[in-house]
């Protein structure tokens, strides 16, 4: 046997070898014709291989930070919560840089190293290290720096929380009536200069396609949902109204510390609809996530017993089975697709965003830029405060109600344990969004639209507005994310950016999984939130 023959055949027994090692099939020879069940197997690894392959010849992102890690001494401008803190508030450097090791090797035993402060436990830094192997990994996507801490940018976002958090048992039927709202207005006309005109009609609200239009809160979250024969109405046990919490000074310092609260909610006695701020805050306190938007395809679907005939009314125009005369949709273009990608869909976004809060930004709570504002205006550290928060009208009331500059929570236990940019409820809005929007139909009618009275015991009809479904999507995804603000415990730019990331997740995710699909039909069509146009067809070898 020659030396090159030679090689080809150790080649061709290592080869194989590696496959059965793997569990993969080896190559068939010429002699032995393919099964129908080995075909399709071998159909299938290639799937994988060419899904793994277009992943992977992706461009890489840079991942960027803000730099104030390293321009705000002390780490006064970083994530810390649940670490030992000194009684300004900030966190013991050598404590903070054990967070830091971890994160740098990304190992088990340094995570559990972490110097921890009293009781809470910080969630799940270890899940930015997770690989995603449906769709894009996790570092493989990317996100703009959140803005600077000393930046106007921070400040007049600042500005708007504190309004938010003034405006919180506003019902949204009064705002045209009320003076907490119009002052807010005035104030963040000034500071945000925005290209709309903020006006007590658009204060607080997203300003994508169908954000504007009609009620404030998507008739995702007022309509009645289906849970198999029965309809749920979506009132909901909501808080007592006047009541927030790390207003005062001891309290705000021991719960940076990892103390839990030592306060609980007091909730309203009577089931409401979502009527103002802290009720929307509520909703997101403790919902799993993509619940909203499980809902939103449950109404969408309108599968009880009465549509026993359903006719498909809200599918999207790219449906293989919307005008089949002989299939329906189920386990592929059904209700069970829909559902399945959304809980999938999920746990993807969640990775993407971890990845990006604790291994890129570690970008402070707002409940921590509080307590800095706080000191800044008692004589303490002079941390580098735009004079535009420092001097606001917003921060005026607050210490007016509260005798201090902290921003009022309306969580007892304030801001969960990780870092606040992006916002992982945004990011799985913006996930579950593009889902909904590839899978129905944005233009489709929602008829029968409500919004909740301001006591929020009852509905009321709107009249004279037309809302899509697109719209309606888009305004649950920024009902979800402007609730964690109402909360105090996210920044506006935190939704925005995790609405993008979680687009890119989905998108990502459906490319992975499109050519699975053996349908004739024309992919997946829907616009971002942003109104940007995405198409996602079948690859072709």
């Amino acid at each position: 046997m020659s030396r090159n023959n030679r090689r080809k055949f150790l080649g061709a027994v290592a080869g194989a070898a590696g496959l059965a090692a793997s569990g993969l099939p080896a190559k068939a020879t010429p002699s032995a014709p393919l099964s129908d069940a080995e075909k399709r197997r071998q159909a299938a690894l290639q799937m994988r291989q060419e899904a793994a392959t277009f992943a992977s010849r992706q461009p890489l992102p840079e991942a960027v930070s803000n730099g104030d890690e390293t321009k705000i001494p002390r780490y006064a401008a970083c994530f810390s919560k649940g670490l030992p803190h000194a009684q300004t508030g900030e966190v013991d450097p050598a404590a903070y840089r054990t967070l830091l090791k971890a994160l740098s090797t990304g190992k088990h035993a340094d995570f559990e190293n972490i110097s921890r402060g009293s009781g809470m436990k910080l969630v799940d830094p270890q899940s930015a290290f997770a690989y995603q192997l449906e769709g894009s990994d996790s570092h493989a996507l990317s996100i703009a720096p959140p803005p600077a801490f000393s930046s106007a940018e921070s400040a007049s976002e600042m500005v708007e929380l504190y309004w938010q958090a003034r405006a919180r048992d506003v019902a949204f039927a009064d705002y045209s009536t009320s003076p907490v709202i119009r002052a807010a207005a005035e104030e963040l006309n000034q500071l945000k200069r925005p290209t709309l005109p903020i006006t007590p009609a658009t204060i607080f609200r997203g300003t994508a396609s169908g954000c504007l239009d009609g009620p404030y809160v998507s008739q995702f979250l007022v309509k009645p949902f289906p849970l198999g024969s029965t309809w749920i109405e979506q009132r909901y046990r909501v808080p007592a109204q006047g009541i927030d919490f790390l207003t005062a000074y001891p309290e705000w310092y021991v719960i940076q510390t990892g103390v839990p609260p030592y306060r609980e909610l007091a909730f309203d006695p009577k089931p409401r609809y979502l009527r103002g701020g802290r009720d929307l805050a509520e909703w997101v306190h403790y919902d799993f996530l993509y619940q909203a938007f499980h809902n939103a395809a449950l109404i969408l679907l309108n599968l009880v017993p009465e549509t026993i005939l359903n006719n498909n009314a809200y599918w999207s125009r790219t449906n293989p089975y919307k005008y089949s005369k002989v299939q329906t949709g189920f386990a592929t273009f059904g209700g069970p697709h829909v559902c399945d990608w959304l809980g999938r869909v999920t746990t993807a976004a969640l990775k993407a965003a971890w990845y990006q809060k604790w291994a890129i930004h570690r970008r402070l709570r707002p409940e921590a830029f509080g307590g800095r504002v706080h000191q800044r205006l008692t004589g303490a550290p002079k941390y580098a405060i735009s004079a535009e928060l420092l001097e606001s009208e917003a921060v005026r009331s607050t210490y007016q109600a509260n005798k201090t500059y902290l921003l009022p929570q309306a969580f007892p236990e304030g801001s969960p344990l990780h870092p606040a940019y992006p916002a992982g409820h945004a990011t799985v809005a913006g996930a579950c969004s593009a889902l909904l929007k590839a899978f129905f139909d944005e233009t489709g009618l929602v008829t029968d639209t409500f919004e909740a009275t301001p006591d929020g015991l009852s509905l009321m009809h709107c009249k004279g507005v037309a809302l899509t479904v697109g719209g309606e999507v888009n305004k649950l995804a920024f009902n979800v994310a402007v609730g964690r603000e109402f909360a105090g415990i996210h920044y506006r730019s935190d939704g925005t950016a995790g609405f993008r990331l979680g687009e890119d997740v989905a998108i990502a995710m459906m490319q992975d999984l499109v050519n699975t699909l053996t349908e004739d039909f024309a992919g997946f069509r829907f616009t971002r939130i942003d109104g940007s146009p995405v198409v996602i067809s079948k690859r072709t070898s």
